[in-house]
């Protein structure tokens, strides 16, 4: 059990609490009770439960914590003079705001997707030295942004990130920061420096570049924007996945593409 598993398992359990016997107090979420009829119901014993119990909240409290910190869940009772436990007032005790009972309705996705950013980071952490501080930077935003279901500035954030990886490649390529940097920041910067990585490339190279970033760049321009987007939870979650299939394509063919 980690984090992440955790707080998979407390996404999924908020669709339909199930304190079975137990009762949950005031609370919309009794966490103990919440996790203890689910091991009742996988059929494990009352003494083990207790000790599995023991292991699994650390994990649970910082997940609760997360989707507080999201604004899915608050502390505390549901309504005014509702039952309260003290251990309810230490952490076992939590109710749904209304930003998270519609939260919940849009989050399906979220049980598939690695969209922690424990996850995530994990997933793309052997590509951080590679491409640099601005790439750990917008891919962790990114994910961040999805999790809060913020799904233009999650497209947004992508498509920075795979710019950050553009520059890292072309920087390598050149060895010219102040070039690049001068050539990205003036008009149509982007394709001027994807001419310097790509223009030489060999043609099924630019075929998957082009594969891989035309969306991000689509989205990641229309997302800042000021124009209606038509950007939601697909978008996003395409964003996420071509990110990391676009930051593989590079780190696997760098050599390719900076020689």
């Amino acid at each position: 059990m980690k984090q992440e598993d955790a707080l998979k398992t407390l996404i999924g359990l908020l669709r339909d609490p199930d304190h079975g016997n137990f009762g949950s107090y005031g609370y919309d979420i009794y966490l103990p009770y919440l996790l203890l009829n689910q091991l009742r119901n996988r059929g494990v014993s009352d003494p083990d439960s207790n000790t599995t119990l023991r292991e699994w909240m650390p994990h649970f409290y910082a997940a609760a914590w997360e989707l507080c910190r999201r604004g899915v869940l608050r502390p505390g009772v549901n309504a005014y003079q509702a039952q309260s436990t003290a251990g309810g007032n230490a952490g076992d005790g939590y109710s749904i705001t209304p930003f998270g009972r519609q939260w919940i309705v849009e989050s399906e996705r979220d049980d598939f997707v690695p969209t922690e950013p424990e996850r995530f980071a994990a997933m793309m952490e052997p590509y951080f030295d590679r491409f640099g501080v601005g790439f750990f930077e917008r891919s962790q935003e990114a994910i961040r942004c999805y999790g809060a279901h913020t799904y233009l500035a999650c497209c947004t954030m992508c498509g920075a990130a795979s710019e950050s990886i553009l520059l890292a490649a072309a920087i390598a390529k050149t060895k010219d920061e102040e070039k690049i940097l001068r050539e990205y920041s003036g008009s149509q910067g982007r394709s001027k420096v994807e001419r310097i990585l790509i223009g030489q490339a060999k043609e099924w190279m630019k075929r998957e570049y082009r594969g891989y970033t035309s969306l991000l760049k689509y989205w990641r321009d229309t997302s800042a924007h000021g124009r209606k987007s038509g950007i939601g939870d697909n978008e996003a979650y395409t964003s996420l996945a071509l990110l990391l299939r676009f930051a593989a394509f590079v780190y696997d063919n760098w050599n390719g593409l900076t020689q």
